[in-house]
Formats: structure tokens, C-alpha cells, sequence
């Protein structure tokens, strides 16, 4: 009872002050009718902190998203619902769900009277401009009588996490060089140098299944054969995200590091359903390695968390590629690039590696007057230029551009030599 009386909402305790002043003013003047007045206006508040403090619900609660990863920019849908187990019917109840900033205001819903061991499930919308991790809950719920003169709350401790990841823009088709680097045998290739009527074929060994002799071979050698196991050829490919703090320009979702991100996202999705093996490095120290089928989830539940890093460096970041590098592809997304540190890059063409940089120029996310832009221009060809003398194909990235326009750029064999050109032009200026 006495949890009910601190829960009394303004109009209970409006109820009490009037019944009180009625109460004051009767036995001054002397009016019994007034204090028959002062006397109900007390009683209803106090009845109905009675009914709320005596109501024991046993309520359960459960809450799904959908879905639990979401855009940046879309809009997610979370479903609550709510079952009574006790064999009381519940008063009308008030849920309110705790969320973050980033996911809006708190949703308030209304939920009417539930029957004994009834259900029902009430849903509301976010919306979250911000990549990340957002918890969702605890829920609140608020027991009220049918004046609203006493309110209480009970929660529910569960708590859910919606990851709002990257934008991924669709990629076209196209062929990259490296593409076929990897390991595996190949049926296509022993085809091509040995014929149709040729299979893979080794020696046999102790265990192996009779039915895969190959009779053909084992007459020709004079050697018990059986066809080779044969293994899909596996093309890899490595995302490298630069995360220095100094590499890039702009403020909130339309910075340039955002752009980076989003860029990463899409390509290792649209790489992973090419059929790639592959990983994700950043200069952050994350190595995350999509193997599985779907790996290309816990990509993007990581570049939901990547954050800037003041404590960047290249030949760290060069380090990390090389310490598990198997040759492939490499795909990096660079902000502003120094010579020296384009030069650095070059750590990454060993073991037959295919290196293709989309080079960030984020000068060009900022405002700038002439003379600055004039050298910020100047500065970022001559990376450029390093970089492509460094055996990377290069790809300029500018304020504005779209990935998907510039994805094509990336498996151009001639799309080195016509920039070098370009760039030669613009630093001789």
C-alpha cells in the first residue's frame, strides 16, 4: 500500500488536496454535506491505490526484431508481446520501451484488459541514421486503475540489440583480375590439358574405394590408378579498411569514412556471393575471416563497430594483411595517402596478390579555398601516382561518387595507365 501511495499521478493527489481543503472548509463552516464531499474525494484515490497495490499480474514478455540487422537508414519493426498467467484479468497497462537516442523517443503503447492466460502483442517502428549496436528494452510497464488517479511500474530485466550496419549498394558484374587465385584441383582444368576421356588420376592407396579405378589409367602405367578427389577451386580475396583517424574528412553519416565503410560492406558482399573466401582487415587490429556459408554476416556486424583510430598506421596495417596472406585479391579503401605511405603499400603485392586501391580523396569532403584545393589536389596525384607505381590499380575516389559507377574501373586492365597519365598531368601543373 504504501508503494501504491508514492505512485499516485497528479490527479490522485489533486483528488486528495480537494478532499482535504472540502474537509478543512466543512468543519469551519459547519457543513456536514461538504464533509460527505471531503470524505469521497479522499476515498477515491485511496480505493484505487488499494486496487493497483493489491493487483499481483504474472505477466511474460517477449520482444523480436525484424529484422535484427537492419541499413543504415531503414526502418526496423520490434514486436512485443504480452501474456497474462494469472487467472486475473489485468487493468489497462501502459508499455513504455527504454531505447537509445539513435532509435528515436521511447514508444508509449496502450494495451487494454487481458483476460486470464490471455496474449497480445502490440509493435512499433525505428529508424536509426547511425551504424552500430542499440539495445532495446528493458520494457516498462506501467499499471494504472480506470481514473489514472495511481500509477505503478513493473520492468522486465530482458534487453535485445538491433545492429544497424552499413549501407550495401548491388555491384555489377564484373570480372577482376586475380579472381582465380586460390587453391583447389580443378575438374574444368584437368579437362582442358588432358581431355574428357583423361580423368585426374593418382596411385592407389591402402582404403581407397575400388569403384574409383580408373582401368584406362591403371592399363597405361602398368599401376593400379583411381581418380582423383576433385576439390572446388577456391578464389580469395582480402578487404583491407583504413581507419586512421588523420586519412579522413567529414562529420557524421556523410563523412568520408562512412563512404569507406559502406564501400566495404558492398564488396565483401558482393564478393562472398561471387563465391569468394574472404577476409576483412582494418587498422584497428580486426581480422574477421567469412568462410561459412554467410560469413558474410559477421563482416557486417563488425563494420556496424569500426571506429576511426588516432593510433593508425600503414605499415601496421601492411603487417596485419601479411601476417596470414595467401596471395588473391586484395581490395583496399584508403583515405588520404602520403608518398611514403603509398609506397608502403607495395608490402602487399608479394605471394601473386591482385591489388586494387579505391584511393579516397577526402580533401573533397570538406570546403576548401582555391589555393588550398589547388595543393590538396596536388598532394593526393602524387599518392595516387605512388601508388600505382607501387603495382596497384589505382581508383580515385571523389565527394559524390558512387560506388557502384566506380566499381567497373576496378577490373580495367588499361584503367592504371590512362590515370597514371591523368595524374602526371595534374601534378605537372
Amino acid at each position: 500500500m504504501r508503494e501504491a501511495m508514492r505512485g499516485m499521478t497528479t490527479r490522485g493527489r489533486s483528488f486528495l488536496a480537494a478532499a482535504a481543503a472540502a474537509g478543512v472548509s466543512a468543519i469551519v463552516l459547519g457543513e456536514k454535506d461538504l464533509l460527505r464531499v471531503a470524505v469521497l474525494l479522499a476515498a477515491l484515490p485511496l480505493l484505487a491505490a488499494a486496487y493497483v497495490g493489491r493487483s499481483r499480474y504474472k505477466l511474460a514478455c517477449t520482444r523480436s526484431l525484424e529484422p535484427g540487422r537492419a541499413p543504415v537508414g531503414s526502418s526496423a519493426r520490434v514486436i512485443l508481446r504480452l501474456q497474462n498467467l494469472s487467472r486475473l484479468p489485468t487493468g489497462t497497462l501502459l508499455l513504455e520501451d527504454r531505447l537509445p537516442y539513435a532509435l528515436g523517443s521511447r514508444p508509449r503503447v496502450v494495451l487494454e484488459r487481458l483476460g486470464a492466460h490471455q496474449a497480445s502483442s502490440v509493435a512499433y517502428t525505428v529508424r536509426a541514421d547511425v551504424r552500430g549496436r542499440y539495445p532495446v528494452g528493458p520494457l516498462v510497464i506501467r499499471l494504472t486503475d480506470p481514473f489514472g488517479l495511481c500509477e505503478l511500474t513493473r520492468s522486465f530485466p530482458s534487453v535485445d540489440r538491433l545492429t544497424v550496419i552499413p549501407q550495401v549498394v548491388s555491384l555489377p558484374a564484373v570480372r577482376l583480375a586475380g579472381e582465380y587465385a586460390g587453391t583447389g584441383d580443378s575438374r574444368a582444368r584437368s579437362v582442358a590439358v588432358h581431355g574428357e576421356d583423361d580423368a585426374a588420376t593418382r596411385e592407389y592407396r591402402r582404403g581407397d574405394d575400388l569403384r574409383r579405378v580408373h582401368w584406362r589409367s591403371t592399363a597405361r602405367t602398368g599401376e593400379l590408378m583411381v581418380r582423383r578427389e576433385e576439390q572446388p577451386w577456391e578464389s580469395r580475396a582480402t578487404v583491407v579498411l583504413d581507419t586512421r583517424l588523420a586519412a579522413h574528412r567529414g562529420e557524421g553519416p556523410t563523412a568520408s569514412f562512412e563512404w569507406a565503410v559502406s564501400a566495404a560492406a558492398s564488396i565483401a558482399v558482393h564478393l562472398r556471393h561471387a563465391g569468394y573466401k574472404l577476409r576483412l582487415v582494418t587498422g584497428t587490429g580486426v581480422d574477421v575471416d567469412a568462410t561459412e556459408i554467410g560469413g558474410e554476416g559477421a563482416i557486417l556486424d563488425t563494420l556496424a563497430d569500426v571506429k576511426l583510430s588516432s593510433a593508425g598506421d600503414i605499415s601496421v596495417l601492411v603487417e596485419q594483411v601479411r601476417r596470414r596472406s595467401d596471395g588473391g585479391l586484395v581490395i583496399g579503401l584508403f583515405g588520404t595517402l602520403s608518398v611514403a605511405e603509398a609506397e608502403v603499400l607495395t608490402g602487399l603485392r608479394g605471394n601473386g596478390a591482385t591489388c586494387i586501391g579505391f584511393a579516397i580523396d577526402s580533401s573533397t569532403w570538406v570546403n576548401m579555398i582555391p589555393g588550398d584545393r589547388t595543393e590538396a589536389d596536388r598532394a593526393h596525384g602524387a599518392s595516387a601516382m605512388a601508388l600505382i607505381r607501387s603495382g596497384w590499380r589505382s581508383v580515385p575516389v571523389a565527394h559524390g561518387d558512387s560506388l557502384a559507377a566506380l566499381w567497373p574501373a576496378a577490373g580495367r586492365g588499361s584503367q592504371g595507365f590512362a590515370y597514371r597519365a591523368a595524374m602526371a598531368e595534374t601534378v605537372g601543373r
